[in-house]
């Protein structure tokens, strides 16, 4: 995989461009870290491109949410403390 740095990408997108359905992928990177990834697609593939990349990060997501409930403890909250915070929540709004 081709890394770019954001200046080439300004100052060489003629050639990014012309190089990306070979490469399929490159990360782009700002002061040498990356920041995106550009990735050729094709009319025939946009949709299924698209999902693929909403679905890896949704994944990462509840990723990072489980990782922040296990440090900040509430992963070991139980079940019926937790119906009993939903319920006095739409007790309040129902008000």
């Amino acid at each position: 995989m081709k890394f770019v740095s954001v200046r080439d990408l300004r100052g060489k997108s003629g050639q990014v461009w012309k190089e990306l359905p070979d490469e399929r992928e490159m990360v782009i990177t700002s002061n040498g870290r990356p920041v995106a990834i550009l990735a050729a697609i094709s009319e025939s593939n946009l949709e299924e491109s698209l999902s693929a990349f909403r679905q890896a990060r949704s994944v990462e997501a509840v990723a990072s949410l489980q990782q922040r409930s296990t440090e900040q403890g509430t992963d070991k909250i139980a079940m019926e403390d937790i119906e009993a915070e939903i319920k006095a929540v739409r007790e309040k709004r129902a008000e």
